[in-house]
């Protein structure tokens, strides 16, 4: 099982619910203790992001906010505010999909993973998925039609 897979079903979710579709999963010795998928509009919530709803139900399994031992899979580039997250949370790793040249935290220059003022420092990496970008290629192109 590829844990971009995973998350990738979740933006599915997401779409299907005509949410953005982004999913995330955190992992934890190599198991999936948290799952979130973007619910901004159902929950009228500029905080409701894939990341962030994984990020808490993983913090709720583990009965604990630090996540020094887990993973998030993501199928789009974190955006600062989740990439934050994840420096707050402790996360050892970060790994998305699709680049997000107009929002992700990297690609707008924030790499708040490896600033050495910072007392957490972590692993980002992107592992192209084309399936990440291709669903939301078609999310936004479906709803360019609709107006």
């Amino acid at each position: 099982m590829s844990f971009l897979t995973e998350a990738l079903k979740l933006a599915e979710q997401a779409a299907s619910e005509d949410e953005v579709p982004v999913g995330a999963v955190v992992v934890h010795q190599g198991q999936i203790i948290g799952r979130g998928y973007n619910r901004r509009e159902q929950d009228h919530d500029p905080l409701a992001h894939a990341e962030i709803i994984a990020i808490h139900e993983a913090a709720q399994k583990l009965k604990s906010w630090r996540l020094s031992d887990c993973q998030l899979f993501v199928t789009l580039e974190p955006c600062p505010m989740c990439l934050a997250a994840c420096q707050q949370a402790r996360i050892v790793e970060v790994v998305y999909g699709a680049q997000d040249p107009k929002g992700g935290a990297l690609s707008l220059g924030y790499a708040l993973h490896q600033d050495p003022k910072t007392n957490h420092r972590f692993t980002v990496s992107f592992e192209e998925t084309p399936e990440c970008g291709k669903i939301l290629s078609r999310f936004f192109e479906k709803k360019r039609k609709q107006k």
